[in-house]
């Protein structure tokens, strides 16, 4: 089996403040920096990139944007483009959030695009994928989810996979302390990873990291990472507490 090394994400969302980010950043980089086997992102609110980066540049944290605009420059009024964010010290980027999907009604189209323009533009590039309760409970999970997966993916050509890191967060369980269970979560892991495959092939499917998002928190961590296709988490809320996120980090680097 192809050892994957565990990726471990902290999107704040629209949280912290300038002191509260740097000093949130500053105690995640210290844990980072002792956990070899692990890649560990924050992603900040644009505002306060550039000052956690200030805060983490000599450190092996990872410093990742929630959102990318899919053209260099222009009259797109309150977006953000590559080059800005390389400038500031991302290298890290999040594609198709589901509260960018739900709540901001961004298309499968507009996803498309931003993947395709966020990974020439040299960005580790990470596709949010996963179901409403809806249509949980309607039994369409693997349809939309993989459905998601293809639209996401039909602009990326196999030599750029590399650089793509799917995230599977049903949407029923953000926020809402409801979390999959581990077979739950490794079925559907298991079902992206077969269709990565026929996307593209074996060895590529094979290295693709997927992780688990959704009230991920250091109490569920180890048993959704002992999952043989889970990769690691995007931590939303557990990712605000230095403590929590970095027991999630630990578990990632112990599994």
């Amino acid at each position: 089996m192809t050892k994957r090394i565990p990726i471990i994400g902290g999107n704040w969302k629209m949280n912290t403040n300038l002191e509260s980010g740097m000093l949130l950043a500053g105690a995640i980089a210290d844990q980072a920096d002792t956990c070899e086997c692990c890649e560990v992102v924050v992603y900040p609110p644009f505002l306060y990139i550039q000052a956690v980066d200030s805060v983490i540049d000599q450190t092996s944290l990872h410093l990742g944007a929630q959102n990318i605009w899919h053209e260099p420059s222009g009259a797109f009024t309150g977006e953000v483009s590559g080059a800005m964010l390389r400038e500031v010290g991302a290298t890290s980027v999040i594609i198709g959030h589901s509260e960018r999907r739900h709540i901001l009604g961004e298309s499968a189209e507009l996803i498309s695009q931003k993947m395709e323009y966020s990974i020439k533009d040299g960005f580790q590039t990470v596709l949010c994928v996963g179901e409403t309760l809806e249509e949980r409970e309607a039994g369409k999970t693997v349809e939309v989810v993989l459905g998601q997966v293809k639209s996401g993916l039909q602009h990326v050509h196999a030599s750029k996979m590399e650089m793509v890191v799917i995230a599977y967060e049903p949407v029923w369980a953000i926020g809402t302390g409801k979390t999959a269970s581990p077979d739950d979560a490794q079925n559907v892991h298991k079902e992206i990873r077969e269709c990565v495959r026929g996307l593209y092939d074996e060895t590529i499917a094979n290295t693709l990291r997927i992780q688990y998002g959704g009230s991920v928190k250091p109490d569920n961590a180890a048993e959704l990472f002992a999952c043989p296709d889970i990769d690691g988490a995007l931590v939303g809320g557990a990712s605000l507490s230095a403590d929590s996120f970095n027991a999630i980090v630990t578990a990632a680097c112990e599994s």
